[in-house]
């Protein structure tokens, strides 16, 4: 089975590219079988890893960025692949 773990935050104002430095920066204890990192308007950063596991299993995610960086709480969904369709 294939799980993806999706992590998003949005950064204060005007330090997007910051946020996205530290995101991209971070290193997990295990590698995924992928990991893409994106951005969109409103200086938000998402990081989807991507898992040969199960939608329980205990895996490595990016911690939450420091508070003078993020402007809340980092957003996190986990999702089994259903295929392609």
């Amino acid at each position: 089975m294939t799980v993806a773990l999706m992590w998003e935050a949005r950064a204060v104002d005007g330090r997007g590219e910051e946020l996205l430095a530290w995101a991209r920066a971070q290193e997990l204890p295990r590698v995924p079988l992928r990991r893409e990192t994106f951005r969109a308007p409103q200086d938000r950063v998402l990081v989807i890893t991507w898992w040969d596991a199960g939608l329980d299993a205990e895996l490595p995610e990016l911690p939450e960025p420091d508070a003078e960086l993020a402007s809340r709480a980092v957003h996190r969904w986990r999702f089994e692949s259903v295929g392609p369709d």
